[in-house]
């Protein structure tokens, strides 16, 4: 990074837990190591080659000779990086990620939903109605109390779950620890300060919490959250400082909503998050070095999480080496069966609703353009391969 500021830390480290499991085959446990401690050690024994997790199923079969727990070492850890909006994470999270040699997942956006085979439906706004109009940050920023801002909060909400099993992915077929900017545990303080302002209804309110307790437990919580704390009024100065014009020149990023993103952040988020990771806060107000947070990662005592009833790390205590196969084999084969988690039928929330018609004349249009003619992986005009090995798919307006 580019400060050089050394800052105040805070810690909110639980006390020391006593107790070990017996019996156990592993425990997923031991210390972080930084680039430079890692360097100045024996080197560790070869891992297994990273498994092709993208192109491939972890089968049961192959967990037989596959053992997860043979590509785990002392860096194969999630790490959160929070903060409010314009604190520097991005910077913050990729030279963290780099000094520990862990693979960085930039923050999730809207992407996610509308880049599709190399074609960004935004193009298609001029095209058909309103309300089936694709809505990112930028129009939120601009317009936050659109009718389509609930549904953007619930949409950023499932691109921040979908990256996090990506993530969870990644650590378990390769045993490379993963840094994430914010997660899906603290996406809901988003939500409450949208509420509180009068963003969002509260029905979407109720929609987004029936969808989160309906996914949140499917997954893995993070081992350490990293706050990078920042006064409002800095962060507001730090958002004209950045200059984006959809930030300075919008209506979102007020100051009562930024003082309850902080509120809701420190009072509910960080309070929760605590009993399950360890937890570093640091006064990022003035930037701050990484080697200096890399110095207090090192001094987190992993091994001491042992007892069985002990909250934290609990998500990470597997007993017997197949208890990690079926974790792996769930986010990796599975992730299709978590995003259908998703489908809650709610009919009672109108801004969350869209007509037929005008659902009907919004595929007309997206799906008449040569790269979304048939469905992916068969489509020869989006250089789709293996096409004579296939049979041939029906055009999506034949669904229609």
């Amino acid at each position: 990074m580019s400060c050089l500021i050394k800052t105040a830390v805070v810690k909110l480290i639980a006390p020391s837990q006593t107790g070990k499991i017996a019996a156990c085959t592993f425990i997923q446990h031991r210390n972080i190591q930084g680039k430079a401690l890692r360097e100045s050690l024996p080197p560790p024994p070869p891992k297994p080659h990273p498994f092709d997790y993208v192109n491939k199923d972890y089968t049961w079969l192959k967990s037989l000779t596959d053992r997860t727990t043979h590509r785990m070492d002392e860096n194969s850890k999630v790490v959160i990086v929070e903060g409010p909006c314009a604190s520097g994470k991005t910077d913050f999270a990729r030279c963290l990620a780099i000094d520990l040699g862990m693979k960085h997942f930039p923050e999730a956006t809207m992407d996610i939903h509308y880049c599709r085979q190399g074609e960004d439906l935004r193009q298609f706004n001029s095209q058909i109605p309103e309300d089936t109009r694709t809505f990112d940050h930028v129009d939120f920023n601009l317009c936050p109390t659109h009718r389509l801002a609930g549904n953007f909060q619930i949409m950023m909400y499932i691109a921040r779950y979908s990256q996090y099993i990506d993530a969870l992915t990644h650590l378990l077929n390769t045993g490379q620890g993963v840094v994430l900017e914010r997660s899906p545990y603290s996406d809901f303080v988003f939500l409450e300060a949208m509420h509180t302002c009068k963003y969002i209804s509260r029905g979407v309110r109720s929609v987004y919490y029936e969808l989160r307790e309906n996914t949140i437990e499917e997954l893995l919580r993070p081992h350490l959250v990293i706050y990078l704390d920042v006064p409002v009024d800095k962060v507001t100065k730090f958002i004209q400082t950045r200059g984006y014009k959809h930030e300075v020149g919008g209506q979102a990023l007020t100051q009562e909503f930024l003082c309850e993103m902080d509120r809701v952040y420190k009072n509910k988020y960080l309070r929760d998050i605590a009993t399950h990771a360890e937890l570093l806060v640091y006064d990022w107000s003035g930037g701050g070095m990484v080697e200096v947070v890399i110095e207090d990662i090192e001094r987190l005592d992993f091994d001491q999480y042992t007892e069985r009833d002990d909250p934290k790390m609990k998500d990470w205590r597997f007993p017997r080496e197949v208890e990690w196969a079926d974790q792996r084999m769930k986010f990796t084969n599975q992730k299709h069966y978590l995003m259908n988690l998703f489908a809650i039928p709610r009919i009672d929330v109108p801004e969350l609703i869209t007509s037929p018609d005008d659902d009907y004349e919004r595929r007309q249009v997206i799906y008449s353009h040569p790269k979304f003619e048939f469905l992916e992986g068969y489509n020869a005009r989006a250089n789709d391969t293996g096409l004579l090995f296939k049979n041939k798919m029906p055009k999506y307006t034949e669904y229609m």
